[in-house]
């Protein structure tokens, strides 16, 4: 069970801007932030839900292509608004919302590259 991963970013504001989006329309937000004071020279914010984060975002710069996060969604809508949520914030479309049925019949999800080129996907497994 993986309790947290963490990311950075070369340009910290701008992926700011597209995760505190795309995450808000799956119900989760920004739950931590540090600052370059407290750990050192850079930034980080925690996203998550219920006071756990157990996404970070840093200034620390890019880690590299090839990347591929998947967020849970409890809804195909939510996975929708995700999407659009994302393209909106300055996310890339590596796939739109839809049906995968070569991973199961009900696997719903939506795909877009970050301001990095990392691969972010909300999904959902549930029949709507």
């Amino acid at each position: 069970m993986i309790d947290h991963i963490g990311i950075g970013a070369s340009d910290y504001e701008t992926s700011v801007r597209f995760y505190d989006a795309a995450l808000a329309a799956l119900g989760l937000g920004m739950v931590m932030e540090v600052t370059p004071e407290q750990i050192g020279g850079y930034h980080a914010r925690g996203y998550g839900k219920a006071g756990k984060p157990f996404f970070w975002l840093g200034s620390d710069g890019p880690r590299g292509a090839g990347i591929h996060i998947a967020f849970s969604a409890s809804s195909r809508s939510q996975v929708d608004a995700f999407y659009l949520a994302a393209m909106s914030a300055g996310g890339r479309d590596n796939g739109p919302p839809g049906l995968r049925p070569h991973y199961h019949p009900n696997y719903y999800g939506a795909f877009v590259f970050d301001p990095d080129g990392v691969n972010v996907e909300a999904v959902c497994h549930a029949p709507e």
